[in-house]
């Protein structure tokens, strides 16, 4: 009897991209294929079934296709949380520490209301900055993050760590080991 494919068995693995010694874990093979995202958005769902829900917040920009995709499954509201500059109204802005430098990201000051259940959803957990801002610009407009829920965790890098220190829920489909 064959073995049943994981959600891992759809990632590729890119070595070397985007620079010399990083193994990229390439989610669009997963998105292309029917089966394997339907899993994926499943299993991402899984942890919270039962729980009240509001809106989805998906982090730019593989964050955009899981969380439209969860968003719809659940009949709630996506909103977006974009790179600065990207959002067309009036915004509240987050900066963090990249591994070299910072970036922003940003959120519609209206795009969430005080009370709101949200679960922010992205493809990949490294070091758990654009996460953890993500989070915070949830917060400042009064939203509760009840779950961050990711395709991949890369324990090493201390993403998981970061928000589990912040007093988040997070889950992962699958880990890979280094970087």
């Amino acid at each position: 009897m064959p073995r049943t494919q994981t959600v891992k068995d759809y990632i590729r693995t890119i070595v070397d991209f985007p620079h010399e010694g990083i193994m990229f874990r390439d989610v669009t093979t997963l998105f292309a294929d029917p089966r394997g995202f339907r899993m994926a958005i499943d299993q991402m769902l899984h942890p919270y079934a039962g729980q009240q829900i509001d809106k989805v917040v998906g982090l730019e920009a593989r964050g955009f296709i899981l969380g439209g995709a969860i968003a719809h499954q659940l009949s709630k509201g996506f909103v977006p949380v974009r790179k600065k500059g990207k959002l067309p109204a009036a915004t509240i802005a987050e900066e963090y520490k990249l591994e070299y430098g910072e970036a922003v990201v940003e959120i519609h000051d209206d795009a969430l209301s005080p009370g709101d259940n949200v679960l922010i959803v992205d493809d990949l957990l490294a070091t758990g900055g654009t996460a953890a801002a993500g989070i915070k610009l949830c917060e400042r407009l009064g939203a509760e993050v009840i779950g961050c829920a990711f395709i991949v965790d890369l324990p090493d890098l201390g993403g998981r760590t970061k928000l589990d220190e912040m007093g988040i829920d997070v889950h992962a489909l699958c880990e890979f080991a280094g970087a």
